[in-house]
């Protein structure tokens, strides 16, 4: 099975009160924040990871699993974490975040996915810093391929289809699909039991979360194949999608402590005007 894996590298979300605008708010400084693989993004490298390899012997790659990314070459270093991890090579397309919204990334990568030729294609369900869920969605109808969104458990059957087990309200649907198809993965999928290929034994258990590369394979990750292509190679789609505005949140005042109940009810009533 070959896999291919869309990544964005984001600024940490555990920062994110370090974010700065600029004096006329017509963009956002992040010069101050560390940059680190989106998380949904690393969940499906990690369900890819999981797809291609008995459970029980992870170091053996049971097909191959290609990263790619749409960054400057600073995203380089998410790459080659990428493929410390376990992918097996990395692709990626020279482009500034100004260059791109979630229609041009989509067919960028249609074009990729029909160079790559790959059974699946995994990405996060959205991004932490746009939280816009578009491109899965668009890519699956640019490509006519089957597709299956907030997958919680993949299930690699024998006949190569996966059983998805997708989030919804209320539970948990099983949808089957078969290759090639794409499916976008939640938060859940890096549970002990969320992803088996056909190889691994129902009865083994991964740990809980996505893997961490130990110092031998970050060694080795550095001579893996990385292959850069300009956005012009792959779309010349214009941009639809245009900030106009940025601004931060207002700043909240200090808490109020009350000496008892009728203060408070009197100060939610009055001032905060709830009740």
């Amino acid at each position: 099975m070959k896999i291919l894996v869309a990544v964005k590298r984001v600024a940490d979300p555990d920062n994110a009160n370090r974010i700065k605008v600029s004096s006329g708010g017509d963009a956002i400084d992040a010069s101050g924040l560390e940059w680190k693989i989106n998380p949904f993004d690393e969940y499906a490298l990690e369900a890819a990871l999981r797809l291609t390899e008995n459970g029980a012997s992870p170091k053996k790659r049971e097909g191959e699993v290609v990263v790619v990314t749409m960054a400057p070459k600073e995203a380089e270093t998410t790459l080659r974490s990428a493929l410390a991890t376990g992918a097996d090579r990395a692709i990626r397309v020279e482009a500034g975040d100004d260059d791109l919204d979630g229609r041009v990334v989509a067919h960028a990568l249609r074009k990729l996915v029909e160079e790559e030729k790959p059974d699946v294609v995994l990405m996060g369900k959205q991004t932490v810093d746009g939280d816009s869920n578009q491109v899965g969605q668009m890519l699956a109808e640019l490509l006519d391929w089957p597709m299956a969104t907030f997958a919680a458990t993949l299930r690699q059957e024998q006949d190569g289809s996966l059983l998805v087990g997708r989030e919804v309200d209320g539970g948990v649907l099983s949808l089957r699909v078969r290759p090639p198809c794409l499916v976008t993965v939640d938060l859940r999928i890096v549970s002990p039991e969320g992803v088996y290929s056909s190889l691994t034994d129902p009865s083994f258990k991964y740990n809980e979360g996505v893997r961490f590369a130990p110092l031998p394979a970050i060694m080795q990750a550095k001579r893996k194949p990385l292959t850069v292509r300009p956005l012009s190679e792959l779309t010349d789609v214009a941009l639809t999608t245009k900030y106009t505005k940025f601004e931060l949140p207002a700043k909240r005042s200090a808490g109020v402590k009350v000496k008892d109940v009728a203060e408070l009810v009197q100060k939610l009533t009055e001032e905060a005007r709830v009740l």
